[in-house]
């Protein structure tokens, strides 16, 4: 069991750590205060959080004005990739901590789900444009973006099921392991 989990791997945890503020101080001082400029009151506020439709997506852009769609095509293009990185940089360092480096393949689901979601914001962006261009959106770009959201979900969700196995796993070693006097 030493093998997969090293609790005395403080060089992996200060990194997990560190990613883990970075990604909490990214939310709150960056994307956050950044996202603000296309929020709306009532509705999505993310075609990303969601599986969508293409009702979905022509009222997520239709329900913005000009301003509002230029800021969230900005959103796409810089902060919203800047986020995956850091998201990934973080759930990745906490599975090296958790599994010692031993299993790199666990990280597969989260470099899979970040470049899901850069591959999501490129269709995002190419459906913005259609609809600024010509008030209408392709259904099939439609259907490839809620794909490519679906698969990102998914492996978010595995990636979340990995730490949890990691901190499962890490807590019955130090319940298991013999007592040092």
């Amino acid at each position: 069991m030493d093998k997969i989990i090293n609790p005395k791997n403080h060089k992996h945890l200060y990194f997990a750590i560190g990613f883990t503020l970075v990604f909490i101080l990214y939310i709150s001082f960056v994307l956050m205060p950044l996202s603000s400029c296309f929020r709306i009151d009532i509705g999505t506020n993310s075609l990303g959080l969601s599986i969508y439709n293409i009702e979905m997506v022509q009222g997520f852009f239709q329900a913005r004005d000009q301003a509002q769609l230029l800021c969230y095509n900005q959103f796409l293009k810089l902060w919203d990739i800047i986020f995956a990185v850091v998201s990934a940089a973080m759930f990745g360092s906490w599975i090296v901590y958790l599994f010692k480096n031993k299993r790199l393949l666990l990280l597969a689901p989260t470099v899979l789900g970040m470049i899901a979601d850069w591959s999501e914001n490129f269709v995002e962006l190419l459906m913005l444009e259609t609809y600024v261009n010509s008030a209408v959106i392709s259904e099939t770009l439609v259907s490839l973006g809620s794909g490519l959201n679906i698969f990102k979900l998914t492996m978010i969700g595995l990636t979340y099921f990995i730490i949890l196995v990691g901190i499962i796993l890490l807590i019955k070693t130090f319940i298991t392991r013999p007592k040092r006097l």
